[in-house]
């Protein structure tokens, strides 16, 4: 029987994580699902814990590859093999509430959505709590450019819609590239503003080294999206003009709409919400 929900995690070296994540997945409520975990050559036995939970539930498939390619080599292999109409995300150090797919499904279709996204938690490596992240109402090409609001571990797409959709090849921002693709051709990304997630923040991650995530973003504007040299500057100034006004200023940010709440809890995330890489 071919499942509603493909749900695409990559993982290298979570052996500490990786249980936890399945268990988040097995707990939803949506049930009618198939997980797609694509160990990425880790050395710290992650592959056989995915594949003993493998072997006690149906739903979780299991892909080996031989040499560490990174995120977007190990999503597209999930991609590839999903059999859902929707393909979802969420890495391998990340979780899902219970109601996730359920609420996010049901919104997705009361919204004639095609590509949608939901506000989150970030906690540290301990799992204490740090702050939520709130999101817009929705989003087009044009805003994504200027800071990209959609977690990985939230985003979610049709591919009666879409057809199946590839991250680029890219070590970093893979995940931010993908977005704007789906709305390139003038798609509207729809927001639920509701926590359906956990992100995890890791001092060890690509993703927190803000330098490099800066150096990457600036690539994809040009190599990826082949935007011209002005309209990349623009794109770059928003991005990280709007990032130190979150920090700083988020006060002056709420009210410019560049910082959102969730259930009246001002967001607490500084650098825009994508997702990690590896």
């Amino acid at each position: 029987m071919t499942p509603v929900v493909s749900i695409v995690t990559p993982v290298h070296n979570g052996a500490a994580f990786i249980r936890e994540t399945i268990a988040s997945v097995q707990a939803q409520t949506w049930e009618d699902w198939e997980l797609l975990v694509v160990d990425d050559a880790s050395e710290d036995g992650s592959a056989e814990i995915v594949e003993d939970l493998a072997a006690e539930d149906s739903r979780i498939r299991v892909f080996r590859l031989e040499r560490n390619g990174g995120a977007a080599v190990a999503r597209n292999a999930a991609i590839e093999a999903a059999r859902g109409r929707y393909i979802a995300f969420l890495d391998g150090d990340d979780l899902w509430l219970p109601h996730k797919l359920e609420r996010q499904l049901a919104f997705m279709r009361e919204n004639n959505a095609a590509f949608s996204y939901a506000a989150y938690e970030r906690v540290d490596e301990d799992g204490r709590y740090l702050s939520p992240v709130g999101v817009p109402p929705r989003l087009r090409y044009r805003d994504l450019l200027k800071t990209c609001y959609v977690g990985c571990l939230t985003a979610m797409y049709d591919t009666n819609v879409f057809g199946k959709r590839y991250m680029p090849l890219i070590r970093r921002r893979q995940d931010y590239a993908l977005w704007l693709e789906l709305l390139r051709d003038g798609e509207t990304a729809m927001g639920l503003n509701q926590v359906l997630g956990v992100y995890r923040v890791r001092s060890g991650s690509i993703s927190s080294n803000k330098a490099s995530t800066s150096l990457y973003t600036w690539r994809m504007y040009r190599e990826v999206e082949g935007l011209s040299l002005a309209r990349s500057a623009w794109c770059f100034a928003h991005q990280t003009g709007r990032a130190a006004v979150r920090n700083r200023l988020p006060g002056l940010a709420r009210r410019l709409g560049w910082l959102h709440s969730v259930d009246g809890a001002a967001s607490g995330d500084s650098h825009g919400p994508c997702g990690p890489s590896q």
